[in-house]
């Protein structure tokens, strides 16, 4: 669908006006169970109709090769291959993951860019229905919070992806607004403010909590508006560069306000890493989940709004799971895990040298490891998602690898579920495998981080580590209270991470942020946008690719173009159609 048609479709025709129509597959033949007419949809009394078809296209818009969490684009990083069963499968993504072959006709990128724009016609409908009530009405004003922040998460995510993105935050925008609209209105700087114009709504009108955990309260519009400064901050100001030509002193600043800790109270960080990813209502919306996508079960659907965006990452195992083996650890993340004597990562020196030392090896080696490494990725010989049963153990190859290994032999863990929970958590649903468990978009960990990095570029170094180091305090308590405390005595897997003592300068202070950010966060598609945002794309994937290479052969030959790779096309049919009002960006697509 050209962009045009998407966004007249969307915005005129006020597309999936019930909120409950789907670009999912499985709800594809589901009768909407109640709908509005276009004249029905502008009265202020169905606004709140509205606001659940905004908040639905968060669930029912995206699907496996269009996550919203965008696992699918992160593969470009030194975290994750794309996987599958061969180059097949996914081609599109596989091209993009070795920079070669890429065509701005490719479906993946015109998916995710279509999708996105649906989301946003549903939030920008209810916006305009708002825009007839009381204006001073508190209750109107925080449902346009909650919108605003929901506007600012879809041009957020389009703007991590393309760059140069039409923004869609005008009211009441008319066919002939659309056929006018440009990519490049706003320049870089001002895109992004743009987006932090909607946070600041949100902040300043969102309640401190909220009785439906899924609407965002002041902390998420917080962590929000720090990640929003954060990449504003790292400024890209040359239109035909994708080069960070300098970080701004102000927007760090900015970071800094909105991570105030006191902005956070309620908030802390799990004892176990794990509890972040599991689906019990024990866990969920537990103390470190800011703001989460809501997945739901037995909600009297046929399925349930359940979490399909990750069905292909859990391996395929007859008879017990059913998934496609896509987003699989790299082992350059894997050796990242491996810890000194001092407890301290290893940093380049990782995958410099002894590179396979934990290639499929960990369990039983005498390397010393961070067990953060195991709630994040499985590995032969340890238990599948801590499934205690002899056939959920980890082997080499086929069933495990659906390559059989040709993408390697770990398995991302973050989005998987233990298969003992089917029929409570995990569902066959239509033949497809899919979850209730809820994707955290903001953590406590992740303002923790932010935090220090801008402390950081701001040389008030002391205090950035003492940030890091909560985060690895938390890590060594891990080694005896987790879900993974026992895999020393059982796999004979050594651990050994300790906090950072002393005093460093901002170089090394900035270096330790870094990978702290990347051993935390991890599989959490963060990592590729990290680099593209610290400017540091081209040197990590390329030298991941020569590195890599020794063992992932299929990465030989693969090389990541500067000025170029870090974003994505704006995919041809929406240029085409566009009036020759886009602008393609820099690397001669």
């Amino acid at each position: 669908m050209i962009i045009m048609k998407t966004i007249y479709k969307a915005f005129i025709a006020c597309c999936a006006l019930g909120g409950l129509t789907s670009c999912s597959d499985f709800l594809d033949d589901q009768l909407p169970q109640a709908t509005l007419t276009e004249e029905q949809a502008k009265d202020p009394a169905n606004a709140d109709n509205i606001l659940t078809s905004a908040y639905a296209g968060l669930v029912t818009i995206e699907d496996m090769n269009a996550s919203f969490s965008l696992w699918n684009y992160d593969t470009r990083s030194d975290d994750a291959y794309v996987g599958g069963a061969d180059h097949s499968d996914g081609t599109p993504f596989h091209n993009l993951e070795l920079c070669t072959g890429v065509m701005t006709t490719d479906w993946n990128f015109s998916s995710i860019w279509t999708r996105l724009y649906k989301y946003l016609s549903r939030v920008n409908l209810c916006l305009n229905v708002l825009s007839n009530g009381n204006q001073n009405d508190a209750a109107v004003q925080e449902h346009i919070a909650e919108m605003r922040f929901l506007r600012a998460y879809g041009h957020f995510q389009l703007k991590r992806l393309f760059k140069k993105i039409p923004f869609v935050n005008k009211p009441n925008l008319e066919e002939e607004d659309i056929k006018n609209i440009s990519n490049t209105e706003y320049t870089n700087d001002e895109g992004w403010m743009q987006i932090i114009e909607d946070l600041n709504y949100a902040y300043e009108h969102l309640p401190q909590t909220q009785a439906d955990k899924g609407r965002p309260n002041k902390s998420a519009a917080a962590a929000f508006l720090a990640k929003a400064y954060l990449y504003k901050a790292y400024r890209q100001d040359d239109a035909n560069s994708n080069q960070v030509t300098s970080i701004n002193e102000d927007d760090l600043k900015k970071v800094v306000e909105y991570t105030e800790l006191t902005l956070y109270r309620g908030y802390d960080l799990e004892g176990d890493l794990h509890n972040n990813f599991r689906p019990e209502e024990a866990y969920e919306n537990g103390k470190e989940s800011i703001w989460a996508i809501q997945y739901s079960k037995n909600d009297g659907t046929n399925y349930g709004n359940l979490n399909f965006s990750n069905r292909l990452i859990p391996p395929e195992l007859e008879g017990i799971l059913g998934g496609c083996d896509f987003y699989k650890p790299s082992h350059n993340l894997v050796n990242a895990y491996k810890t000194d004597f001092e407890g301290h990562p290893m940093f380049d020196e990782a995958n410099a040298t002894d590179y396979a030392v934990l290639v499929g090896k960990t369990v039983g080696n005498s390397q010393t490891v961070d067990p953060r490494l195991f709630i994040t990725v499985g590995m032969p010989g340890t238990q599948f998602m801590f499934n205690p049963s002899p056939k959920l153990t980890i082997g080499e190859g086929k069933p495990w690898s659906r390559s059989n290994g040709n993408y390697g032999n770990f398995i991302s863990l973050k989005q998987c579920v233990d298969p003992d929970l089917t029929d409570k958590y995990i569902f066959n649903a239509d033949n497809q495998w899919a979850t209730s468990m809820n994707r955290i978009v903001f953590r406590y960990a992740d303002v923790l981080l932010m935090r220090a990095e801008a402390l950081a570029q701001l040389n008030r170094t002391g205090e950035a580590i003492q940030l890091v180091n909560k985060l690895r305090n938390r890590a060594k308590s891990m080694q005896s209270s987790s879900v993974v405390a026992n895999y020393p005595s059982t796999l004979n897997v050594r651990y050994n991470v300790k906090p950072y003592e002393g005093t460093y300068d901002k170089a090394k202070t900035l270096s330790i942020v870094k990978m702290e950010r990347r051993l935390e966060l991890a599989m959490e598609c963060e990592r590729f946008f990290d680099l593209v945002r610290w400017g540091e794309a081209a040197s990590v994937i390329n030298n991941f690719y020569a590195t890599e290479s020794k063992s992932a052969k299929f990465l030989e030959g693969a090389q990541f173009v500067a000025d170029k790779n870090e974003y994505l096309p704006v995919p041809h049919e929406q240029m085409a159609a566009s009036n020759g009002k886009y602008t393609q960006n820099c690397g001669n697509w």
